[in-house]
């Protein structure tokens, strides 16, 4: 297996090991203790600070003088914290639990952002790394159409226990994989005597840079719609006489963004940026749509629609983080970017949670105009063009923390 094929190996067990985190997390709880809010917490103190943990995961992996034993030990870690909440949850005190889970934050800010950074640094600038972005979009999409699946059928079967188990097994073998990457000289690219970037200096890119303060705001608004949609579904579904199809929804949308990444997202002929606002405008439209369908079925096949336009976003997202990042800076963007969007996502569970009461077909077609605002948002801010980063410098060929050869034209 090449080094990209490693990595893909990798970063599907990673993410399937952070997509079946929910699931099981609260499987457990019911499990153990008779009590789903006692995961709910748990699942609050793991994703709510998301955004703190990012910058400081992005640097230190700016900063790794080793970076196999920085990701495989991020991984690692990751690993340890899964099985320890396997282990604690419903057992320990709950402050013991909510600081194992709190662990979970810095390392699998990683595993979700940190690891596409190191793309770059396997595959030539040009239209083989476009597409290098789309298979990696693609793991995302495919570990959150299997992971809670499996989980589900794994705790049913047997029970939860050994379905945190199965997590913590797949997060092993990331870690063993991430630690088999052609990993090159870490100082490769780098002024010997320039600057080291600072705590500030990937968000200060995510602000100066055009092409990032735009991709950054309007996936982070859209996200605050895409945290409340699980919520939604279920409601929705209630709501059609189906209780119990609000899985079957969120299937539909993931079953379709897997979809969208491996076809739309590997479109590398079009603008990354054009990419990420027609898909953020089709999935607010297909949910538009689906918030006045009237059965399950009808509306399963707009949450699809929907999930298909959203599936090429993340690979826009990834293109222009990787083409306009500075380099010093590229795993803090990443991880940054990330950790934004996760806690976007938790604001919006936390929001719908709040307005529960409300007619669900009206909190989907919120959830549809927070989709339609983003677009219109990346297209106003990455309106005029932008004037290149001050600062980038490229990294030698072969670097896994840094893109290789000259920078990828295509942003918007």
């Amino acid at each position: 297996m090449g080094g990209f094929g490693r990595y893909l190996a990798a970063a599907l067990a990673a993410r399937f090991a952070s997509e079946g985190m929910g699931m099981a997390v609260v499987l457990l709880a019911v499990e153990r203790t008779g009590s789903a809010a006692h995961g709910a917490f748990v699942l609050t103190a793991w994703l709510a600070p998301h955004v703190l943990a990012a910058p400081l995961a992005g640097t230190a992996a700016a900063r790794a003088r080793r970076p196999r034993l920085f990701y495989a030990g991020a991984l690692a870690g990751f690993t340890v914290a899964v099985a320890a909440l396997s282990a604690l949850l419903g057992r320990a005190p709950v402050p013991v639990v909510l600081a194992a889970a709190f662990f979970v934050v810095g390392t699998c800010t990683v595993v979700t952002g940190g690891l596409s950074s190191l793309v770059a640094g396997l595959l030539p600038a040009g239209p083989a790394r476009d597409r290098a972005y789309g298979w990696d979009a693609s793991t995302y999409n495919a570990a959150a159409v299997t992971a809670p699946a499996a989980v589900s059928v794994v705790g049913a079967v047997l029970s939860a226990g050994p379905a945190m188990a199965a997590l913590a097994a797949s997060a092993a073998l990331a870690a063993l994989l991430a630690a088999s990457l052609p990993y090159a000289d870490p100082g490769a690219g780098r002024s010997p005597d320039g600057p080291r970037a600072g705590l500030g200096a990937g968000l200060a890119a995510l602000w100066r840079v055009r092409e990032l303060r735009a991709i950054t705001s309007a996936t982070t608004l859209a996200f605050v719609g895409i945290g409340s949609l699980t919520t939604t579904s279920v409601l929705l579904a209630t709501g059609l006489g189906s209780p119990g199809a609000g899985g079957v929804l969120m299937t539909a949308f993931a079953a379709g963004a897997l979809a969208g990444s491996l076809t739309l997202g590997r479109m590398t002929a079009v603008a990354p940026g054009r990419l990420a606002r027609w898909g953020m405008a089709g999935t607010g439209v297909a949910l538009a749509a689906a918030a006045f369908t009237p059965s399950v079925a009808l509306t399963a096949v707009a949450f699809a629609v929907a999930g298909y336009c959203d599936g090429p976003l993340l690979t826009a997202t990834l293109r222009i983080r990787s083409e306009n990042a500075p380099a010093a800076v590229r795993p803090q963007v990443f991880t940054l970017g990330a950790g934004l969007k996760i806690t976007a996502a938790s604001t919006g569970a936390a929001l719908v949670g709040l307005a529960a009461a409300a007619p669900p077909w009206t909190l989907l077609l919120g959830i549809a105009v927070l989709q339609l605002a983003a677009a219109a948002l990346h297209a106003l801010v990455a309106g005029r063009k932008p004037v290149p980063a001050e600062g980038v410098t490229e990294p030698s060929e072969g670097s896994a923390t840094a893109p290789a050869g000259p920078r990828t034209p295509g942003a918007p």
